[in-house]
């Protein structure tokens, strides 16, 4: 068990130095693979299950206010799963779909929040308008 925890480790962090957007049809390598699900409004990351023998998934989801802002909503990690980086995983996703579809966030998410915050290198907070905005 430890070995694939580290194993994932390492495909989170292999994806945070590359280049390109992570909020395509499906990105990544043998690790973990964000998937942007445009029609129902959300990011996915399937998991495979510590039991091994079901699939769980973890969820990003968000809507749009208008033609030009959306709101990210909400994460969810099942529990078997969090403390990975997965919800940091599917939150740079979507900031680098406002970021490229040169959209506006409202960030109803604490965690969205967090993750900004804790990344101002990234410069997502350029991208994030007020509650007053919202």
């Amino acid at each position: 068990m430890t070995g694939r925890i580290l194993s994932r480790l390492g495909a989170l962090n292999g994806r945070w130095s590359g280049s390109g957007s992570r909020s395509g049809s499906g990105h990544g390598g043998p690790g973990l693979r964000v998937q942007h699900d445009r029609e129902r409004l959300r990011f996915t990351v399937s998991l495979g299950s510590e039991a091994g023998n079901t699939q769980e998934c973890a969820v990003l989801r968000y809507k749009f206010t208008n033609l030009k802002r959306v709101d990210l909503m909400s994460t969810h990690v099942p529990e078997a799963f969090r403390g990975r980086g997965v919800a940091a995983l599917l939150s740079k996703a979507a900031m680098d779909f406002v970021v490229e579809e040169h959209l506006q966030a409202c960030v109803s998410c604490w965690y969205v929040q967090k993750f900004i915050q804790d990344h101002p290198a990234l410069g997502y907070d350029h991208h994030v308008v007020t509650d007053l905005q919202c």
